[in-house]
């Protein structure tokens, strides 16, 4: 058997929280936290806001952070962006700007947490919706997340693989119920592909 990499559960969020729910940040120190409990790799903007707060939450418990940065070094990163870089284990300068980060940080991901939010987050999560990543609602958080129920219903693209809470840590045990299932599908089609090349050798 083939062990498997860390998953990687990517916080997207509101940069400026003002407009959040007034527990924003305590709910993205818990995503932070309850992803390190599941032995899960955080994926963040390396920005501030949610993704912040969640990456605290994660380093304070001892797990791993990796930061995708719309700078194309830690010199623009901090000068011309204004971004921080604590509670990062590592941070990759793209060079991308905010919609090429956007993409990176999403597709680097098994999945996304839509926390909050403003344009950037929605930008994030449809992205994930159009790359079928399953995707997790933190409800009641504010912003964006609050408006994703009915954004998909008035999409008519069906749901896709949403799962919603307003809970952190049973947001986390759903979302990792859905990349199993993900995971899944992609071994047995592994394992497909792998005796269709045996039957033509």
């Amino acid at each position: 058997m083939k062990k498997r990499t860390r998953y990687k559960i990517c916080v997207s969020g509101a940069a400026v929280i003002k407009h959040c729910s007034k527990k924003i940040i305590q709910l993205a120190q818990e995503l932070g936290k309850e992803i390190t409990k599941k032995d899960i790799v955080l994926v963040t903007g390396a920005t501030t806001g949610v993704p912040f707060w969640a990456a605290k939450g994660a380093k304070e418990n001892g797990g791993i952070v990796v930061g995708i940065s719309p700078a194309a070094s830690e010199k623009a990163h901090l000068l011309k962006y204004r971004l921080p870089i604590e509670y990062h284990d590592l941070i990759i300068f793209s060079g991308a700007g905010y919609a090429g980060r956007n993409l990176l940080l999403t597709r680097s991901a098994d999945a996304v947490i839509i926390c909050c939010g403003r344009m950037g987050t929605l930008n994030e999560f449809t992205i994930a919706f159009e790359d079928e990543k399953p995707i997790g609602v933190l409800e009641e958080s504010g912003g964006t997340a609050d408006m994703i129920r009915e954004i998909v219903k008035k999409a008519h693209r069906g749901q896709r693989k949403i799962v919603y809470s307003s809970s952190p840590a049973k947001l986390i045990e759903k979302l990792i119920k859905l990349i199993e299932k993900e995971k899944k599908k992609e071994e047995k089609k592994l394992k497909n592909l792998e005796e269709d090349k045996k039957l033509v050798i």
